[in-house]
């Protein structure tokens, strides 16, 4: 087995400003990479269209940032049913797997799931998909298997002062990067312009 090299880069919850940065890494995604994302083959007018409703969605989008890009990403979504119930879904782009993202992303999850006062968290994937299999018995999911999917139950924990302050912490980061980022891409074309 080859070496694990660690990430170098930083996970924080995106905003409608990280619209595009979202899709491009949905759009990088290879064809079964977005098969096992979105249960099914997905075209790019799907991805793109997918990323723009899904600001719009109740729920939480992390991002894993490497060099400016978003090259992993973790959602979690409410799924109506009394604000219980939480959905967790993944995309990890090819050469960026094996690092430790998946399991970085799925704690955000799981720690926002808890402070929003979910009790279950879902995390449904194919078969074939042995690395989120493997990443939801990490943290002690009970697997089931319904028409072709494994479907990893989740029961979150309470919330305690401790998760609200570290997740309270990481949103003043992450939204303080996410403005310089912000800049940076706004003054961008400005350093281009010759006088």
């Amino acid at each position: 087995m080859g070496q694990v090299i660690k990430p170098k880069g930083f996970i924080r919850k995106l905003y409608p400003t990280d619209l595009a940065a979202f899709r491009e890494h949905l759009l990088r995604l290879d064809a079964d990479t977005r098969h096992s994302r979105f249960g099914m083959g997905a075209s790019d007018s799907f991805v793109t269209e997918y990323a723009e409703r899904c600001f719009a969605l109740v729920g939480v989008t992390f991002g894993y940032f490497e060099d400016g890009m978003i090259r992993g990403a973790a959602e979690l979504r409410d799924m109506g049913h009394d604000g219980q119930d939480g959905e967790a879904a993944f995309s990890i782009e090819n050469g960026w797997r094996g690092r430790g993202l998946g399991t970085a992303l799925f704690k955000r999850v799981i720690r926002a799931a808890r402070n929003r006062r979910m009790k279950r968290l879902y995390a449904s994937c194919l078969t074939h998909n042995r690395a989120m299999q493997a990443l939801a018995r990490k943290f002690e999911a009970e697997l089931t298997f319904d028409s072709g999917d494994v479907i990893g139950v989740l029961n979150a924990d309470e919330a305690t002062a401790e998760s609200r302050f570290s997740e309270a912490l990481d949103d003043a980061n992450g939204f303080a990067t996410a403005v310089l980022d912000l800049q940076r891409r706004w003054l961008q074309p400005l350093h281009l312009k010759t006088f």
